[in-house]
């Protein structure tokens, strides 16, 4: 045969194999198949949000837990573990190994500070465990929340580069934000929006659509690759607020804290010392600033705190039975002998229901005030999908027994958090409580010795940082064995602390005052679990010792520079290349669901919206924008003829209304908001430049509208209005949609009035 013409360099440069001119003159090779040894353990790694240290029923707590506290009689619980104190730090933490400020977390993935330790993303530098464990040869799966990408990047035009699919998850179905509506979620699947696969009608909750989805993904993999281990990363948005749950779960719990979070907390507290949670002698600490006795409390408030706590254990329960199933799954398939099953709370009990509870989030972020007649106007619609309910500070601190303060605080009751770990055919011992200290950067090490694997030193391509924490593997036959940890710092909102040798120095920061004058307290944990006896003043020279180790570790980890910044004003500084750094805004009809980080920025400034719309006949209506949802938002829509704009200041809803009928055929439609002063304005309503009616708005919203996003010819989710059904999806022909804003937030109008 003819020799073939030269070829040009093989663009697999590794073939080891022979290319001749024909087949039967070459010689075939593969490459090495990436996979872990036989027997190698699955892996699943179960997140709860928002869930205080005693609020399961195997850490002390009457709410009914069953299937987690099987895991803890099956497995081991760790009563000495801690984590960053809130959601997106500890969620970066937790699958990287190292400290959350050094990845680039401060805090929130919704937020770039401008500084390394706040980008709101992941580096690249900290390869996370689902791309270490894919790369040795695991399907690698995730359900549920997210949030370790920043926000303004993830609409549907990305960039997708820190989205789970990016980041080493072959599979993904959840939600990205920090909370959602657990009757009404945003939820995407993979890389794309996607509806609820049911209404709330037809018993839709979240909880239980993410373990269907976890079961779909391990089923699929099973099925088809039953040699392969899985990991996989299942972050409940339970029990983070809104507190929801199926009606026969909300009347489950009635009554059943009726006796107030006084005796809840002393049945908690003795109940832990008499199991081996706390060591005999471990106090119980007072009451945080602001949380009355419960006999103090008139009648009327006792009852409605007694159901806003009703609400958040029904929904605690219901994610319990939800995780029961997944587990029974597992049993059925004959994998749950060799899963290594891993259960935290990603921080402690939540402090954002402020001192009475709250039926509204949005209050809470804009710095607001709700009414109390009103909430106890609305005590039936607690935990369900008319309310976004979240407890009193007295219910956290009783979630958090026996400690101070809470999620967003370094003091214990913010960053001391429930670990289970289980491996039934690896743990040499179960059914015990372990009390080394350890923090959530340990778990990635121990996952990493537990498999066999090592941290990559680089990952494609990109130079890796060290791991920070320790393995905790000593534990699971050691119970008395010293912890191997050093020390731990911890930062959040300026509050400070760090832990040494068995000591911890804690210094709680008050917003917007000076650094400087904040009090350090000094505790002896061996001996204070519960940092009820400060030693700040009888021992000083070791408090000079702690602080002086805080800030070693501060620079050590990337902590500098402080910063005491609350949510609501950062969410209002786009970040340099997010969508809402513009001031005109041009949408058209069938985009996916913007989420709310994405959306354009109204919130007290001037803006006017308007719709480009054909309608053929006057029975054409519908949606042509909303936000948010029961919570607070705006929606104009067309419906009987008229033109309407509706804005829900915290549930209290201002209308303009067209004071006549629209015309058929192509017309603009348009609201138009000018502000008379901050926070207040007049709204207009135009049909093709001609006024139609005008209303004073006198209330609108700060900062922060929600976490739930906008549409664009349709009211998807938790609707935005009670004066239609549905998605109310706008009828006639729709062109365009484009929002003109005020180029700042002190109201100077961009454009020239209509009128």
């Amino acid at each position: 045969m003819t020799n073939a013409s030269p070829r040009p360099p093989s663009a697999n440069g590794t073939f080891q194999g022979k290319i001749g001119t024909t087949y039967e003159e070459s010689t075939p090779w593969w490459p090495d198949q990436q996979a872990p040894p036989e027997d190698t353990p699955n892996v699943v790694v179960i997140v709860l949000d928002d869930v205080g240290f005693s609020d399961l029923g195997c850490f002390g707590s009457d709410i009914d837990t069953p299937a987690m506290d099987a895991l803890a009689t099956g497995g081991l619980r760790y009563a000495n573990f801690h984590t960053t104190t809130l959601c997106s730090p500890t969620r970066a933490s937790l699958l990287t190994g190292r400290n959350h400020h050094s990845v680039g977390m401060r805090m929130l993935s919704n937020f770039d500070t401008g500084f390394p330790s706040g980008r709101g993303q992941i580096t690249k530098s900290a390869a996370i465990l689902p791309e270490v464990l894919r790369d040795a040869g695991f399907n690698t799966m995730a359900v549920g929340k997210w949030h370790l990408a920043p926000m303004e990047q993830t609409t549907a035009s990305g960039p997708y580069t820190q989205w789970p699919l990016s980041r080493g998850f072959e599979r993904y179905y959840g939600f990205l934000e920090a909370e959602t509506d657990s009757f009404y979620p945003e939820l995407f699947h993979d890389n794309h929006a996607v509806d609820p696969p049911k209404s709330p009608e037809e018993g839709y909750h979240l909880s239980e659509d993410i373990v269907d989805r976890a079961i779909e993904f391990v089923r699929d993999q099973t099925s088809v690759t039953p040699e392969k281990p899985f990991f996989m990363y299942m972050a409940f948005g339970a029990a983070h607020a809104p507190h929801q749950a199926p009606q026969e779960y909300l009347e489950k719990y009635r009554g059943r804290f009726d006796h107030g979070w006084d005796a809840e907390r002393a049945t908690r507290h003795a109940r832990q010392i008499e199991r081996g949670i706390l060591p005999a002698g471990t106090e119980l600490a007072p009451h945080n600033p602001g949380v009355l006795p419960w006999d103090e409390l008139p009648d009327d408030e006792k009852k409605l705190s007694a159901r806003l706590q009703e609400a958040y254990a029904a929904m605690v329960d219901h994610t319990d039975h939800h995780i029961g199933r997944f587990m029974e799954f597992l049993e059925r398939i004959g994998r749950m002998e060799n899963t290594i099953t891993i259960l935290l709370s990603d921080n402690g009990a939540s402090q954002e229901g402020g001192q009475q509870g709250s039926l509204n989030p949005t209050a809470y972020q804009n710095g607001l005030p709700e009414d109390f007649e009103e909430m106890l106007a609305r005590i039936d619609e607690i935990g369900t999908t008319r309310a976004h309910a979240n407890y009193p500070w007295g219910w956290a601190q009783a979630g958090n027994t026996p400690f101070k303060r809470y999620k967003q605080n370094t003091h214990e009751g913010g960053v001391r958090c429930p670990l289970i770990v289980q491996w039934p055919r690896g743990l040499p011992r179960t059914g015990e409580i372990r009390q080394q200290f350890h923090h959530v950067t340990d778990i990635a090490p121990t996952l990493f010795e537990l498999l066999g694997l090592e941290a990559p030193a680089v990952y494609n391509g990109v130079p890796q940082m060290p791991i920070h924490g320790v393995s905790m593997g000593y534990t699971f036959d050691s119970p008395t064995a010293p912890t191997r940890k050093d020390a731990q710092h911890f930062e959040m909102f300026g509050h400070r602390a760090i832990w040494h040798d068995g000591w911890k120095a804690v210094a709680y920061h008050e917003r917007g005052t000076s650094f400087d004058a904040d009090q350090w307290e000094l505790y002896h944990h061996d001996t204070d679990f519960s940092e009820c006896n400060d030693l700040a003043q009888t021992r000083p020279e070791q408090l000079q010792k702690m602080i002086s180790r805080f800030w070693v570790e501060a620079g050590k980890y990337d902590v500098l520079p402080l910063d005491d910044q609350g949510f609501a004003p950062r969410a209002k500084i786009p970040r340099p290349g997010s969508p809402r750094k513009r001031t005109t805004f041009t949408y058209y009809p069938g985009m996916a669901h913007l989420p709310g980080a994405a959306v354009p920025p109204v919130m007290n400034r001037a803006h006017r919206i308007t719709a480009s719309v054909d309608r053929a006949t006057a029975s054409d209506e519908g949606v042509l924008v909303s936000l948010g949802n029961i919570s607070s938002g705006y929606v104009l829509y067309v419906k009987d003829n008229r033109l309407v704009y509706e804005y829900n200041f915290l549930g209290t809803r201002y209308t303009v209304t067209s004071e006549e009928e629209l015309p058929t055929g192509p017309a603009e439609l348009t609201f138009e908001f000018v502000k008379t002063g901050d926070m207040q304005g007049v709204g207009h309503l135009y049909v093709s430049g001609r006024p139609v009616g005008e209303e004073v708005i006198p209330r609108v919203l700060p900062h922060f509208f929600g976490w739930q996003g906008l549409d664009v010819g349709r009211d998807t989710l938790s609707p935005s209005s009670p004066s239609y059904d549905g998605e109310f999806a706008f009828t006639g022909r729709f062109e365009k949609l484009v929002f003109t804003v005020a180029p700042d937030e002190e109201g100077e109008e961009p454009f020239e009035r209509i009128d």
